[in-house]
Formats: C-alpha cells, structure tokens, sequence
C-alpha cells in the first residue's frame, strides 16, 4: 500500500472515529422495549398540571433521579428528546458505521461547535448521553467521592443500583485483548483485571452494551419508578422557570414552576403543588443548566439585560467555570481484520487516561472496499483551562455558546504531550505489533494522523514534528464537558440554588472535574443518591 492510499484509508476511518467520539451513534434501543405507559408525548399534556416535584431533563442523573423519587411523590420529567425506545436500525453496537452520519432537528445527538473550533455533541434524548456514548462504564474513584462530599456508603449503595440493570462485563476483542498487553508492555501497571473502580494501571471497565451488542440506557432505570406517580413527557422543551417573590428586600426568589413548549409549539406549564414541599430540578446538562437559568434570569446581570432578560437574581458564576477533557488520538491501519468494540479497557495514568476502539467499516464510502483499524485516544483527566458559556439568543432549542479554552494553562499542555508519548509507546509494543503494518512507525502515524483535518481550529506546519503543536491543532472532544453551576459557587453541597428556593441542579454542570474516566456511572449514581437524599428530606439512610 502506499503512502497515497494509506493516507486517504486512514483519513477515513478517522473521520468514522472522531465521529463516534463525537456521538453521531444518535438512537439507542434496548432489546426488550419496557411499555412505559408513563412515557407521553408534551402534545397530549394539559395546559397546566401539578406535581411535587418537576425534572427538566430526563437524562443521565434525571431518569435514576426522577425513579427513585416517584417511590414517595408526584414526579414530572420533561425531556426535550424523543424516546431511545423502538428503533431496531440503530440499536446495535455493529450499527454504528450506517448511524454515524445521522443528523437531524429532532435526532437525539445535537451537534454544536465551541467557539474554540472543536466539533461536539449533546445529548436529545431520554436517557441522554447515555444513548449516544461508547458505554464505557467506570466509577469515580474513593477520593472524587469524597472531593464531592457524598457519603460513601451512600455513593456504594446507588453505584450498585445502577450496575444491577445496566452494566455488563464486556467480551474483549483480539484488538482490546492487544492493547491491553501493551499498555502493561509500555509500563502502565498493575494490571487491575476487570473492575468497576477507578486504579491507577490498566483494567478492564463496564459496558452498557449487553452481550448481544444491544445498547441499554439511563432510561431503562425508569423501570424502578412507581408508574402511578411519574409522568415524563417527551418532545417538551423547557422555555423558563417561574418565580415569585422576585422583588422585594427580604424575600429570595423562589420557583415555583416551568414553561415548556411541545413540538407543535404550544406552550403548557406545569407548577409545583400548593403547599408542596417539592422543587425544580435542572437535570439538563453541562450545556442545558445554565442557559435555562440564564433564559430564567438567573445569571450574570450585565449579560441578561443585554438580551432584555428581567434579572431574578443577578449570580455571576453561572456559566463561568466550563471545561472540557481535551483528547487526542493515534490511529494505525491493521492488515488483520479487526472485530467493531467501544472502549472496553483504559489505561489510567496520573493526570491522563487512554481507551481505543476499532473495526469500523467503510465500504459505505469507498465502495467494494473497507478498513480495518485501530485508534488509540488519550484524555486529560482533570484539566486546569476553564471557560464560559453565554447565551447566543432566547431560542432555548439553540444551543449557546460555549468556550472551553483548551491549553490555556501551560500545565494542560504538558500533560497532554505526555499522554501522547505513552500512546506512542503502548502502539510501539510487541503486544500490538501483530495489527500493524511492519514499515509504520509510529512517527510516520504520527504524521498521517497529523494530515487529518479532525476539527476547525486553525493549522500548522509543525503539528506532524511537534507534540506540543499536535496537542493545540489536533484536539478533539469525547464530549464530557461539565461545570457552568458548580458546587460552592452557583449550588451548595444538597445542590440547591444559591440564593433561590426551590430550585436544584443535579446533572454534570455542577461538576468541577470529569469522575472517573467516563463520567456516566457517576451520573447515575448521583441521580440515585440525590434521589435518596430528597426523599428521606435531606438526611442520609441509616441502613
């Protein structure tokens, strides 16, 4: 094969990759469907309606969320997505290749670009980003659970819950099996085995896909809810939070409802129960938090009356403090064919982590023929370049926003060439030898990669030679962003509000780093344990 020719096969496959990291795999479908009579579309809802407590978001933390506090209230989600359920075309893991290129008004992957010119997504359906993500599963460790001050017996407790219907022990592919090996062979030790934990080494994590390739989801949690005692409604785009008491010296705000619009553009309300105890709950992402809080007048002062939005409440760190997990990747062609995996073992390294995938054919773009690969991509695990988000419009379908500053502080930079040595090295192994082509270096894919256009940040000459120039050019996101109503600074430690009653955020934007390394489980987790928490009127469970 020569250079020409790998060239344009690698530029493929990278192209199907980064798309796959960026979340194009839109629908998710179990293979047992659950009839959900709960489950109704925001059209069929009455105008007004009456609840104890409201979610905005059924996504990852809103589903387990809303389940376990449907076991003592009335509970309404509203999700702005359709349903993962019913759609066998996308439902499985050898799918992805026909389902990349899936993009729609309505598809449950919506595609955004950071003003810094990197290429994500964020998720639009039920289940949220647990529909549209690799499956990796991984908790955070014993020390991110107590940096966010859970308890961790608690955090254990909701953990397993969620293991019990979600999470599967994976079955290795000859790649994931090699590269496994290799990150031992390039000295990323002890080997864990499989585990569930965060440890330093290589290990083998979760997998929310089961051993039939079927995808399961957050949403599959709804299974523990009391259906008497939940409505989600589907299609229903949050607008706005309702407040009383928003003048006045000596009262806080305090809400009291939402304003949602159904698909056909009719707008509903649903309010909290008189003399309820209940509250809002955001659980509407990194991304959706803090523009409905904005939309609401909740936010930095100057920025809302700019828009001609009422300011609530003038709070300044809303939005403020967004960050996301730079990545980079290494791609080699394999002259073996390579089984289709997600990411099924990590390498965890102080300050980075490293995953790979494989298998993807693309006989959908290059005719007769397919490629037969592997990528290796590292992530910094928690780093120190923050960013903002600011509302683009009032259009709450939009998406605002978002700089995320990649590598503005020195420290990132350096991590991240770091991570890219090891890659290096774990590609260079015996282990992984067997799938690479014998006259590649890993210089020369060094270079190939380099030729690949993988976002729209500006280029240069030197990303093929210099690390440090391939880590700024060549960034590309797995989409875990987080931050934007951090705890301390926009929520407290029961993520509550600062300043309003009645009103929470439980989903990533309060996060200050991205657990473990992949944030899902720990999402569902804090559904779970959130939901305990509320429901037991704030003190923990002594059993």
């Amino acid at each position: 094969m020569d250079l020409e020719s790998q060239r344009k096969l690698i530029s493929v496959v990278a192209a199907a990759i980064i798309i796959f990291f960026f979340r194009f795999n839109c629908f998710c479908y179990a293979q047992n469907s659950p009839a959900f009579d709960f489950v109704k579309h925001a059209a069929d809802a009455p105008r007004v309606s009456y609840h104890d407590y409201i979610i905005v978001g059924g996504g990852t933390a809103g589903c387990p969320l809303a389940a376990t506090l449907s076991e003592r209230f009335d509970v309404l989600v509203l999700e702005r997505g359709g349903s993962p359920y019913g759609n066998p075309n996308v439902s499985n893991l050898a799918s992805l290749v026909e389902n990349l290129a899936y993009l729609t008004p309505t598809s449950p992957a919506q595609r955004f670009v950071s003003e810094d010119g990197v290429i994500n997504r964020r998720a639009r359906c039920l289940g949220g980003g647990t529909c549209i993500n690799g499956g990796f599963y991984s908790r955070a460790s014993l020390r991110e659970v107590m940096d966010m001050q859970l308890n961790p017996k608690l955090a254990d407790q909701s953990f397993q819950w969620v293991e019990r219907e979600l999470v599967f022990w994976p079955q290795l592919t000859e790649w994931t099996s090699a590269f496994r090996a290799g990150l031992l062979e390039a000295g990323v030790t002890p080997d864990n085995g499989f585990t569930y934990e965060h440890l330093d080494g290589a290990k083998v994590g979760g997998t929310t896909f089961d051993p039939t390739g079927h995808r399961h989801t957050a949403a599959d949690l709804l299974k523990y809810a009391d259906p008497a005692r939940i409505t989600v409604l589907l299609r229903a785009t949050a607008q706005g939070i309702l407040f009383r008491n928003v003048t006045g010296q000596h009262k806080n705000p305090q809400a009291y409802g939402v304003v949602y619009k159904d698909e056909a553009g009719n707008i509903h309300e649903a309010r909290l129960k008189d003399f309820s105890a209940g509250e809002i709950i955001l659980s509407a992402g990194a991304l959706g938090s803090p523009q409905l809080l904005m939309l609401s007048g909740v936010g930095p002062a100057d920025h809302l009356k700019s828009f001609g939005i009422e300011v609530v409440l003038d709070q300044p760190m809303v939005g403020h403090g967004i960050a996301d997990n730079p990545s980079n990747i290494l791609a080699a062609p394999s002259p073996e064919p390579l089984t289709i995996s997600a990411a099924q073992v990590v390498g965890i390294q102080p300050g980075y982590y490293m995953e790979s995938l494989t298998g993807f054919l693309v006989a959908a773009l290059l005719g007769d023929s397919s490629f037969q690969g592997g990528v290796v991509a590292e992530k910094l695990a928690k780093p120190l370049s923050r960013g903002y988000l600011r509302l683009k419009n009032l259009d709450a379908e939009d998406n605002p926003s978002v700089t995320y500053n990649y590598f503005t502080e020195p420290e990132d930079l350096r991590t991240c060439v770091e991570g890219l040595q090891t890659v290096m090295r774990v590609i260079d192994t015996q282990a992984l030898s067997e799938f690479r082509y014998p006259n590649q270096t890993v210089e020369y894919l060094l270079a190939l990669t380099a030729s690949l256009v993988v976002n729209n940040r500006a280029r240069s000459a030197q990303d093929a030679t210099s690390l440090e120039q391939y880590c700024k050019d060549l960034v590309l996101t797995l989409s875990h962003f987080h931050g934007g109503c951090e705890v301390g600074k926009v929520v407290d430690h029961e993520y509550r509000v600062i300043g309003v009653g009645g009103l929470r955020v439980i989903d990533g934007s309060t996060f200050s780093f991205s657990p473990g390394t992949n944030p899902q489980a720990t999402l569902m987790m804090l559904g779970r344990y959130m939901g305990v928490l509320i429901g037991n009127g704030g003190v923990e469970p002594s059993d």
